[in-house]
């Protein structure tokens, strides 16, 4: 048995901030704990200082967990709290990635040294803030075992979740001709392109009915620039368009419409997830619901998440089996400053992932 709490805290002490990203240490911790402890462990690296982790116990198909070790940067403001500390005050356990995710990656750490006869694999990837990298690598790579299931162990505030949108992040550039400021009628200005871009993209639609639970696809321009100087017309200018969508909707189609409605701009594709969705009446997913209400005696109604995480790469690549978000922390503690998960979240989710294990 390992304590979840104690080992969360080892966990927050690391700085495996992305950007820049370097799990390394992190990741070779792990390794060696679960070395210990009976798994079969391959490290397996990305670039330098990332890398990725597979640990498995048993033979055959077997549920597999998954979590990231990479965290977002501190931000611009101050801490109250030693982000990299992980310090316990008020039952709260306070540090950069203490909700996103690493108490995640404790509490499933625990359950299955706390399960030894249990078959299992545990899949620990880096790189997953700035779009899956590390997941994408493994997948990529051909080696992940065959899985059962997936549970992905970002936080859902201990609530059971069958999915997730897509995530479709794109870049738009468009670009003129640069002229004195006081003439402008001899250049071509790129940011009034960008602008007249950006208002056709305000009433966009999609075209696509609301999936029942997730809603509808949503798009949000997140970052704008362009020029140089005050007194030069611009020759360049782009936006970034952060798109979010169900499923049933092509990434490929979305780009097909957007270069329609907003011809000026070029679009270079800079994140590619798609949505994930397991339907709450197969029977394995019945069966962590059952397991979910027995460590828990509540239950959840079908529900979903508007982040994306590794589970659109790694779904797909274990063969598109039964996926379930279930993770401690509030899911709005995540990337803010003096982030914190609660103590007695993180000792539910051991006992909701040993249940799991029980059951499957």
């Amino acid at each position: 048995m390992i304590d979840a709490v104690a080992l969360t805290q080892e966990l927050v002490r690391f700085d495996t901030r992305n950007p820049p990203g370097d799990e390394a240490a992190c990741m070779r911790f792990l390794a060696a704990l679960l070395e210990t402890n009976g798994f079969d462990v391959t490290l397996s690296d990305f670039g330098i200082n990332r890398l990725n982790l597979v640990a498995r116990r048993g033979d055959g198909p077997s549920p597999a967990f998954t979590g990231h070790l990479d965290v977002v940067p501190l931000g611009s403001a101050p801490w109250t709290h030693d982000p990299f500390g992980g310090e316990i005050i008020d039952e709260k356990l306070y540090g950069r990635g203490a909700c996103d995710m690493k108490a995640g990656v404790a509490a499933m750490l625990a359950a299955a040294i706390a399960e030894p006869d249990a078959p299992i694999t545990l899949i620990l990837t880096g790189g997953e803030e700035t779009g899956s990298n590390g997941a994408r690598a493994l997948a990529e790579s051909g080696a992940l075992p065959a899985a059962a299931l997936l549970i992905v162990g970002e936080p859902t505030a201990g609530k059971l979740l069958a999915g997730h949108k897509g995530a479709f992040w794109l870049r738009a550039s468009t670009h003129g001709v640069t002229a004195h400021g006081s003439t402008p009628h001899l250049g071509d200005n790129a940011v009034y392109k960008a602008a007249r871009a950006i208002t056709a993209l305000e009433e966009f639609g999609f075209n696509h009915p609301p999936h029942p639970i997730m809603g509808s696809p949503t798009l949000n321009i997140g970052m704008v620039s362009g020029g140089l100087n005050i007194n030069s017309v611009p020759d360049a200018a782009e936006f970034t368009l952060d798109i979010r969508t169900v499923p049933g909707m092509s990434h490929a189609h979305v780009h097909e419409q957007l270069a329609f409605t907003i011809p000026a701009a070029e679009l270079t594709t800079l994140v590619d997830l798609p949505s994930v969705w397991s339907d709450p009446a197969d029977p394995i997913m019945q069966k962590l619901a059952a397991a979910y209400h027995s460590a828990t005696g509540g239950d959840t109604p079908p529900t979903s998440a508007a982040y994306f995480t590794d589970a659109s790469i790694l779904t797909p690549a274990l063969g598109d089996v039964p996926t379930i978000i279930c993770g401690p922390g509030d899911p709005a503690m995540a990337h803010k400053i003096d982030e914190y998960c609660d103590v007695a979240a993180i000792h539910e989710a051991v006992e909701i992932y040993r249940a799991i294990l029980r059951l499957t």
